[in-house]
């Protein structure tokens, strides 16, 4: 059965649907919006609570944010806004996905999460920006690696010494 032949009910749904397609980033958004605010409102936070802004602020200020973008998203699409088509982005619509960036930057992520406890920070953070770097297009191997170690290492120093917020440090624990 095609559209064409569908009941008139289910078409008309169907064509609502289509048309108010932005609904489903709203819904998105809202679903993601909710999730932060559970995460942020449940953290154990007596460890690390150094002042009266803990590390409960910034994410419920980005799940209140979320919920709000998704709240004003469906309020403009139900009122008749539409999104913009594509036509004056930058980019050739009729060329296919890069499926390779995509899959490197992906595996990339995936071995940082992996890689974080056992191996520390320093050295998943290193392979992140590096794997990130290459997966992105930058073919200098001799320079790319040592920025990012040193990106890594940066980062490290200034999150666990400067900050006060522990990262794993891995095997290189003692060394930093």
């Amino acid at each position: 059965m095609t559209t064409t032949d569908a009941p008139p009910a289910r078409r008309s749904r169907r064509t609502w649907l289509r048309e108010h397609s932005e609904l489903g980033v709203s819904v998105l958004l809202l679903l993601l919006g909710a999730l932060v605010l559970t995460d942020a409102l449940t953290m154990d936070v007596e460890i690390t609570q150094r002042g009266p802004v803990g590390p409960r602020t910034v994410p419920v200020a980005v799940g209140v944010g979320l919920l709000v973008v998704a709240l004003l998203i469906a309020a403009d699409v139900l009122r008749g806004g539409r999104g913009e088509a594509e036509s004056g982005e930058d980019i050739d619509l009729s060329e296919p996905a890069d499926w390779r960036t995509v899959l490197l930057l992906t595996g990339v992520f995936l071995a940082t999460a992996v890689l974080i406890e056992p191996a520390g920070f320093p050295v998943a953070g290193a392979l992140l920006f590096w794997g990130s770097a290459y997966a992105l297009g930058s073919r200098h191997l001799d320079r790319d690696p040592l920025i990012a170690a040193g990106l890594s290492v940066t980062t490290y120093a200034v999150f666990n010494n400067l900050l006060g917020v522990p990262l794993p440090g891995g095997p290189l624990m003692g060394v930093l």
